[in-house]
C-alpha cells in the first residue's frame, strides 16, 4: 500500500495496543480517533496524531482500521452522516478488526463496494498481551489480493494472519473461536468447582490438566491466570462483549440448523453474571457463579 497515511479509529482494550504497534513498527504516519480523550493522549507520546472526527480521518487515508465494540458502534460509524460511507472513495481499504455480525459484514462490504472502496473483516483474537507484544491472530474474509496489500501493515500487531475465504468468512471464524473458547472456559470453572468441592486443590488440577489431553490455550491463559488466581480485572474482556460474540455465533447456528445447546448453556451463566452486576469484569468470572460466590 503505497499510502503513507494510516487511519485506526476504535481505542479500546484491543485497539489501543494495535494502533501503537501499527505506528512504531509500520514507519507510517497513524492518524486515530476515539470517542475518550485518555488513549489519545497516551498514543500522542508515541507519535500517534488525534483527529476530531472519523470522517476527517477517512478522507486523508487509503487504508482505515476499525476496531469497535460490536456491530451496533460499527453501524454507526459507517453510516452516520459524517460516517465511512460518505467519505469512502476509489482504492481505498476498509479493515475491521472487531468482532460483528456477519450479515452486517456482507452489507457493508457491498456498500463501499459501490464507492469503489475495498472492505476486509479481519477480527483478531488472543489476549490483551497478545494485543500489546504485536502477536495476535487475525482471520481474515475479502478478497485475498486486497489482503496481500495490507498484509504488512497487519504484521505490525499480528504474528498470524488466516485468509478464511470470501466476505464474513472472517466473522464466521472467529465467531466460532470465540464460541469454543467460552464453552471450554465454562468446563474449567466447572472443574474448578468441583475439585474445589470435593476436596481436591484446584492449582493441582490445572497443573495436571495441563500436562494431559485437557492441556489447552485456555487452560494456561484463562484458567491459570484468571480463574485459580480469582483475578477478574475490569479492563479486559468483560462478560457483556463475550455475550455479545456468543449471541452472533447462535445466531449462526440457528441459520445453519444446529441446536447448540452448549453454547445456550454458556450464554445463561452470562446472563447470570450479568444480573449478579459483573457484567464488565473479564469473562471468567462466570467461574464465581459456578462456585456460588455470586
Amino acid at each position: 500500500m503505497s499510502s503513507e497515511l494510516i487511519d485506526f479509529i476504535g481505542l479500546g482494550v484491543m485497539g489501543e495496543p494495535m494502533c501503537r504497534n501499527l505506528h512504531q513498527r509500520s514507519g507510517r504516519r497513524v492518524l486515530a480517533f476515539d470517542l475518550r480523550p485518555e488513549p489519545l493522549q497516551r498514543l500522542a507520546a508515541d507519535g500517534v496524531e488525534a483527529a476530531q472526527t472519523p470522517g476527517e480521518l477517512a478522507g486523508k487515508c487509503d487504508v482505515v482500521f476499525v476496531s469497535m465494540p460490536s456491530g451496533k458502534e460499527l453501524t454507526a460509524l459507517a453510516h452516520d452522516g459524517n460516517g465511512l460511507l460518505q467519505h469512502a472513495r476509489a482504492g481505498q481499504v476498509v479493515v475491521d478488526l472487531g468482532t460483528s455480525p456477519v450479515s452486517l459484514t456482507r452489507e457493508l462490504a457491498a456498500a463501499f463496494a459501490e464507492r469503489g472502496a475495498a472492505y476486509l473483516d479481519a477480527p483478531v483474537a488472543r489476549t490483551r498481551q497478545a494485543a500489546e507484544s504485536g502477536t495476535l491472530a487475525v482471520m481474515v474474509g475479502g478478497d485475498v489480493a486486497v489482503l496481500e496489500t495490507v498484509r504488512p501493515l497487519m504484521a505490525c500487531f499480528a504474528s498470524d494472519i488466516t485468509h478464511c475465504g470470501g466476505v464474513g468468512s472472517g466473522q464466521v471464524t472467529k465467531i466460532l473461536n470465540n464460541m469454543v473458547l467460552f464453552q471450554t472456559v465454562t468446563a474449567l470453572s466447572e472443574a474448578y468447582a468441583i475439585a474445589r468441592g470435593a476436596g481436591v486443590d484446584p492449582g493441582v488440577l490445572f497443573d495436571a490438566l495441563s500436562k494431559g489431553s485437557a492441556d489447552s490455550f485456555a487452560l494456561r491463559n484463562h484458567g491459570m491466570k484468571a480463574i485459580l488466581p480469582r483475578q477478574f480485572p475490569l479492563r479486559a474482556f468483560p462478560v457483556s462483549y463475550a455475550k455479545k460474540d456468543l449471541e452472533y455465533a447462535l445466531e449462526l447456528a440457528a441459520d445453519a440448523g444446529i441446536d447448540a445447546a452448549g453454547a445456550r448453556n454458556v450464554l445463561r451463566l452470562f446472563g447470570q453474571a450479568i444480573d449478579a452486576g459483573v457484567g464488565d469484569a473479564y469473562f471468567p468470572v462466570v467461574s464465581r457463579i459456578l462456585t456460588g460466590e455470586i
